[in-house]
């Protein structure tokens, strides 16, 4: 084989920490980029927040001693000074930091001083009540019960495993396992018996089907609660349906699911009258127990921009604002900047590796910046590509994919999708995802698009109107849409309507 030498040129992307950085950030959410920045504040010295003080008066001995007159006393009151805070800041995709590293962000406005109530207008009870969670409001009944110091462990145990809908996942044999020692037969029938005692116990407790295994026990408990308040001369009907209710909650709950009421007037030996009777008693139960109690903050969306109305009319124009208030506002420590400038001692690799700390600070402020100034960017190019939505809602909405801005900003797609994923636009028409937004095109009778996010948005519309007694199948949707100049096939609707979570023909039947 011969030797030789060869040159050949290629191209080869690399990726800087700064860049990989930047991606990174571009991809967080609002709450991962709190995140974020708060390991960044603990871990960089060169890191801090920047807030604005107000000025501090100076108070002497003579001021504290001098006496208030009253005209003074309320003069200070009116003139209670208010601390303004800076512009928010738009961002125009600019990346530039200057020298002193602190133009950037802004101090959000200072929180509302707390309204004082009297005693009249709030009820401290019924307020604690409300924002208390299931576990807490199953404790409090508990305290009533009078249990021995071992009943009581198990209840509370048994409490603290219910899942947010209020029923018990794990069985009470995996439970004493996840307790005690597996190996120990005795130990684990005694902790099964515990369990079993103090399953009953919470079973009786209030929500009605709290401690549940499964759906079918969950509702039969309910029912069960229902019978026994029955007065049997007078609600006899009433009864008959309960007892009917249970004899369906005993057989394979898809038979209930599907509404096979052939199957089930064989299986039950009822009338056709009296199993739609027990199947609408069955429909008005609460099949999540825990539903009230759930907790409705972590479910709050928090935008990371607002759609501004500017004009009015024919010349009405939509613009992005970002939301200051998930914006962090940092800056470079300048007092540790400036003595790491004029520090002049010995030590090289110390002073290089704060200096590397103090680049890496800047680098993180110009990361952030670029990260915001790239969702206002996109979200304002959304906005242009979507003004119809943004004057009429849903049904308005045109075809739009990611290239499509991507093409625009001259950005890569995998940018626009990191930047529209997780992160939230305020609306007239609600709080959407940006990725809301995006959706492929139907073919029309006009040669032109239909947005799949407006068609989805028919379909709604097509079965919010229908008849309960004679809903519309998937190929009468399909029809409709045809009538639209909209041309949908009957698996696509299928689709659809599975994404919007609407039942299908047989189950949306009101029997």
């Amino acid at each position: 084989m011969k030797q030789g030498l060869s040159l050949r040129v290629s191209q080869h992307l690399a990726l800087t920490p700064q860049l990989q950085q930047s991606i990174r950030l571009l991809q967080l959410s609002t709450l991962e980029l709190s995140q974020e920045v708060e390991q960044a504040l603990d871990e960089n010295p060169f890191l801090e927040l920047e807030t604005l003080e107000a000025p501090r008066e100076e108070f002497g001995l003579r001021q504290t001693d001098a006496p208030v007159s009253t005209s003074q006393e309320s003069a200070d009151v009116e003139s209670e000074p208010v601390i303004s805070s800076p512009d928010d800041w738009g961002g125009d995709g600019s990346v530039e930091i200057s020298p002193d590293d602190s133009e950037w962000g802004g101090e959000a406005p200072a929180s509302p001083s707390s309204q004082q109530h009297s005693e009249s207008d709030v009820d401290a009870t019924e307020l604690a009540r409300q924002q208390e969670s299931l576990t807490t409001h199953l404790h409090r009944q508990a305290l009533a019960l009078r249990l021995s110091e071992v009943d009581s462990a198990a209840l509370r145990y048994l409490i603290e495993s219910l899942n947010d809908d209020g029923y018990l996942e794990d069985s009470l044999a995996s439970l004493a396992q996840n307790l005690g020692d597996p190996n120990d037969i005795e130990q684990q029938d005694e902790l099964v018996h515990r369990f079993t005692m103090a399953l009953h116990l919470l079973q009786s407790l209030e929500p009605t089907g709290v401690g549940a295994r499964d759906l079918s026990e969950c509702l039969s408990m309910q029912l069960r609660v229902r019978l026994a308040e029955l007065d049997a001369e007078t609600e006899s009907v009433a009864a008959a349906a309960c007892q009917t209710a249970l004899k369906i909650l005993k057989l394979p709950i898809d038979l209930l699911a599907r509404r096979d009421l052939k199957r089930l007037v064989q299986l039950c030996g009822q009338t056709e009258a009296q199993i739609k009777a027990a199947i609408a008693l069955i429909a008005r139960l609460e099949p999540k127990p825990g539903r009230r109690f759930a907790d409705v903050q972590r479910n709050i969306v928090v935008p990371d921009v607002f759609v501004v109305r500017v004009g009015s009319g024919a010349k009405v124009q939509f613009r992005a604002q970002l939301n200051s208030d998930v914006m962090p506002k940092l800056r470079v420590h300048d007092l540790y900047a400036n003595a790491l400038k004029n520090f002049k001692g010995d030590g090289a690799s110390g002073v290089m590796a704060l200096q590397q700390r103090l680049q890496e600070a800047r680098w993180f402020i110009k990361s952030i910046q670029q990260r915001f100034d790239t969702i206002l960017r996109v979200s304002n190019a959304i906005i242009e590509r979507q003004k119809s939505f943004f004057l009429h809602g849903e049904l308005a909405m045109r075809p739009l994919v990611l290239r499509d801005i991507a093409d625009e900003l001259g950005l890569h797609e995998s940018t626009i999708s990191r930047v529209t994923t997780a992160k939230y636009m305020s609306t007239p028409f609600g709080t959407f995802e940006l990725k809301y937004f995006f959706g492929s095109g139907l073919t029309t009778e006009g040669g032109s698009n239909a947005s799949s996010t407006a068609v989805r948005a028919l379909i709604k519309q097509f079965v919010s109107a229908e008849n309960p007694k004679k809903p519309l199948s998937d190929n009468k949707i399909a029809a409709m849409l045809k009538e639209q100049g909209i041309d949908c096939a009957r698996r696509t609707v299928a689709k659809y309507r599975d994404a919007l979570k609407i039942a299908p023909t047989n189950l949306r039947k009101l029997l």
